[in-house]
This record gives C-alpha cells, structure tokens and sequence, in this order.
C-alpha cells in the first residue's frame, strides 16, 4: 500500500471524529446562549487547550521550528512572549471577565460586553467592534482554507480546490451543528493531537542519533540541512544579530492575547471565575511544553537532516521539517496522524473564527435591528445561516489566494490586540472609563495596526507596540476629557470587582448565589 494512502485513511479517520463531536454537541444544544457560548458551563481543562488550539494554528507546528532550524534561538522571543501573554490573560483577565460579563446583562460577545459595560447607548461601540470582528476573521478563515488547500495538496499530491473544499466542508459541518460546544471539544481533540506529535516526533529523533548531546553545538559549529546551511556561531545566542526593536516587536506578541475574541470568550464561557486558576495552569502547560516540543524538532533537526541525507520539502522557510521527520521515522499511519496535526491546527482556528463572526453578525448586529427577538431556534438557525455565508465568502476569497489576502493574518492579530486589549483591560479595571473613550481608543488601536503594517515601518517594529500603546493612550485621555460614567455604571463596576475579589478568596464559593447577593445588595 502507497503511503499516501496510508495518509488518507488517517485523515479520514480524523475528519470523522470531528463530525462525530459535532453531532454530539448538536445533541446538547437546544437554546441559543448554549449554541454561542456553551451555556457557560466549559470545564476550565476543555477551554484551555480549546483556546491553545484555535490560537496557535499552524505556526506552532511548522512555523516556529523552520524558524528556529534556520536562524538559530534568537526565534524565541515571539514564544516567550506569547507564552507570557498567555498567563497574564488567564490571571487578569479571565476571572474578572467571567464574573463582569454575567453581571453586565449576561453578554456572550465581546462587543456586547463592551456595550452592556460602558452603557452605551448609541449602539456605535458594539457596531464598530462587530464591524472589526467581521472584517478580520472573514480574511482569516479564508487564509485557513487556503492553508488546507495547500496541505491536502502538498501531503498528498491532490487537487487544491478539493482539498479545500473538502477541509473546509468537515469544519463548516462540525462548527454549524454543534456551535461552541463542537468547536471547544474538537479543539481539544485537535490540541491533544498537537501536543502528542510535538512530543513524539523530536523524542524518535534524538534516539535515532548516534550522538544525541550533538544537538546542542551541532549547528555553530557545522553546515547543517540537505542544502548545506552555513555553520552560525551564534545559532545558540537569543541576542546576537537581533535589534532591540525585534525583540521588543517579538515580546509584544504577547500583548495581543488581550484583544483576541475567540480567545476571550472562552473565558466568558467557563462555569465561574474560579476556574480560571485551573484554565491557566493548563493552558500554560500545554503551550510551554508544546513549545519545547518545537524547539526540539529544530534542534534535533540541525543533525538529523544532515547525517541521514534526508530531504526537507521546503527549501526557503524550511517549515516542513517537522512534517517530513515525522514521515522518514515513522511507519505511514501513524506518521499519518502526525501529518493530521497540522490539519488540526487549522482547522481549530478556522472553527474558532467562523464560529465569533457568525455571533457577531447575528447578536450584534441583526438583533440591534431586529423589531422583536426571535425565538431561541430562529437565532440558532440564523447563527448556522450566517456561519456558511461567511464560510461561502471565505471560500471564494480562497479559490484564487492572493498575497493581499494572506497578508492580512500578518497584522490581523495586532489588528484585534490593539483595537481591542486595552479596552478590554480599561473596561475590567478603569472604573471611570466611559464609551466615547472606548470608541476612540478601538479606531485608532485598528487603524495605526492596519496602516503601520502596510507600512516599511513595520519592518522595523510589529505594529503591535505603536497600535496597543497609542490605543491605550487615545482611550484615557478621551475619557478623561469626557464627563464621567453615570452612577449605576459605576456601581454596576463595584458590583463586578467586589464579585471577582470574593470568588477569588473562596475558590468553593457558590458563583450564582454570590452574583445574587453581590447584585442585590
């Protein structure tokens, strides 16, 4: 048998598990808030690798290795910056949004949050956060389908339009079906597949070395690769060759995990604040490790490609090492499911983001419009509508992918950290905070990312660090030239802070009886 069938029966296999999933969440699901946000009631284990999964995408698996194989340790400030984000999103912004969302009128989206926070009566905030969400995330799930087009084509020599088409078709099933609860668990099946491949594929490696301690000079000292990589005498050096602006670019990174909402809305879906403490521990782990995992397959690839003459498939960026490790040790099927990693890592993602920009689309848009609310089946079968209308304009965005589209994923998570990790944070912290500074501070969070990505200036530092900071910036000094919150805005704010401090004592504490003393008063 060809191992690319071998291939195929393990995608196969894989891509029915995800229908499976989804056909049991769609099972679960007869209301509305558990179709968007699972009923708030995800154990803090399934949104953590839920949120690593969706998060980290293909960079964690192809990316960061052919990054480290080919310019040596100076790769991993954007990994310790993202792991660093990580925590603090778990510590600070987690519990406190879990308890301040239920409070601020039970919102499941970030621009409803913002609304319900900031009492916003003009309705622009949620717009224009809506408005961002869509726009971002609909370039983004059209680069994830063009990324399975490409895998499907390159693993198993296939057609890139089916290859897309049928990727695509399995994650618009699970994700229509199933809403978030079928995204979350799949996620975590597809996070457990990741993390397992990271830590398989570098382990045979360094057994299959006569030296294994070779890895850790090899690469300063020797050509490595099949196409002979000159020796780099800082290969092991974090710093050396590296401007400070890339560093700091590289560490802002982590900035960004306070703005992405198909990371936050797990945090707004676990069963209560305390959590939190739990979803970090977890979610810090899985991507520690898995990022180790990463640094390994660099590493052990620096020798191994260049003492067994194996061929990388990828001559520029080299991101195919792990991928091609994994198939010279391995026997077809399992090195299968190591290839399947991959797939999975896109399609987390893409489930991810389909799943928020059709929320928005319905919660924050038609519902602001809408007359009446429609019953709970109407909503969830508009919320399916507006998933595979999204998912048809993603596809035909994808048939021909053009540089500008693919571009956009470059900047899309500055994008979103800028427009909107201050507001975020200022909402959950600043009692003060008003929505016209909100408002401010979003705009032009988006736009300085947007334009200073498409700018030579961003080759100098991710735009990350200008559009988070002058957000951040724009939305207290607007504020503070603004008149000030009313009263039950303010007290609606004690209320939340108050509920945050108390779960935070009494991890056992009852959340809901809490919220209803809290509130009551």
């Amino acid at each position: 048998m060809q191992d690319s069938t071998w291939y195929v029966i393990a995608m196969i296999v894989y891509l029915l598990a995800m229908a499976a999933i989804g056909y049991w969440s769609y099972k679960q699901t007869d209301q509305y808030d558990d179709y968007v946000l699972g009923g708030r009631g995800l154990h803090p284990f399934v949104a953590a690798l839920s949120a690593g999964a969706s998060d980290m995408s293909g960079w964690l698996l192809m990316g960061l290795p052919g990054a480290l194989f080919l310019s040596g340790m100076s790769e991993l400030w954007m990994a310790i910056g993202l792991l660093v984000g990580c925590w603090a999103n778990w510590k600070w912004v987690a519990p406190r949004l879990r308890s301040y969302s239920e409070i601020a009128a039970n919102s499941i989206t970030v621009p409803s949050f913002f609304e319900n926070r900031l009492h916003d009566k003009s309705r622009l905030l949620r717009i224009i956060s809506a408005a961002i969400i869509i726009f971002f995330f609909t370039f983004y799930v059209s680069s994830g389908m063009v990324s399975g087009g490409r895998y499907f084509e390159s693993t198993f020599g296939g057609d890139y339009l089916t290859g897309m088409l049928v990727i695509a078709a399995v994650t618009i099933f699970y994700t229509f079906v199933g809403g978030f609860l079928a995204v979350s668990y799949t996620d975590v099946v597809q996070g457990v597949l990741m993390f397992v491949a990271l830590m398989i594929v570098p382990i045979m490696a360094i057994v299959s070395l006569s030296d294994p301690a070779s890895i850790f000079s090899f690469a300063s000292n020797n050509a490595y690769g099949t196409d002979g990589i000159v020796e780099n005498d800082n290969y092991f050096s974090m710093f050396a060759g590296v401007s400070a602006g890339v560093i700091i670019g590289n560490l802002a990174w982590g900035l960004g995990y306070f703005g992405q909402p198909h990371i936050v809305v797990r945090f707004m879906a676990l069963r209560k604040p305390s959590d939190a403490r739990q979803g970090r521990f977890y979610g810090v782990t899985w991507m520690g490790l898995s990022v180790i995992g990463a640094i390994f397959v660099a590493l052990v690839g620096t020798v191994y490609f260049t003492q067994t003459g194996h061929s990388i498939t990828d001559q520029d960026n080299f991101e195919t090492i792990f991928l091609d490790m994994a198939q010279a040790m391995m026997h077809p099927l399992p090195a299968g499911f190591v290839l399947t990693a991959v797939l999975a890592a896109i399609m987390s993602t893409m489930s991810s983001q389909m799943l928020v920009v059709s929320t928005s689309l319905i919660e924050d848009l038609f519902l602001i419009f809408a007359k009446k609310k429609p019953s709970e089946q109407v909503l969830i079968n508009l919320s399916r509508t507006a998933i595979v209308a999204i998912a048809v304009i993603a596809a035909l965005l994808a048939i021909n992918p053009s540089d500008s589209i693919l571009g956009l994923v470059g900047f899309a998570w500055a994008g979103f950290g800028s427009a909107f990790g201050p507001i975020v944070l200022l909402s959950l912290y600043w009692k003060r905070f008003n929505s016209t500074g909100a408002i401010a501070g979003m705009l032009t969070g988006a736009v300085v990312a947007i334009g200073w990505g498409m700018s030579p200036l961003s080759d100098v530092l991710y735009e990350m660090v200008p559009g988070f900071f002058l957000a951040l910036l724009v939305a207290v000094v607007i504020t503070k030239l603004t008149k000030e919150p009313q009263p039950e805005v303010v007290a609606e704010f004690e209320e939340a802070t108050k509920l945050a401090k108390l779960v935070e004592k009494d991890s056992n504490l009852n959340f809901e009886e809490a919220a209803e003393k809290v509130t009551d008063k």
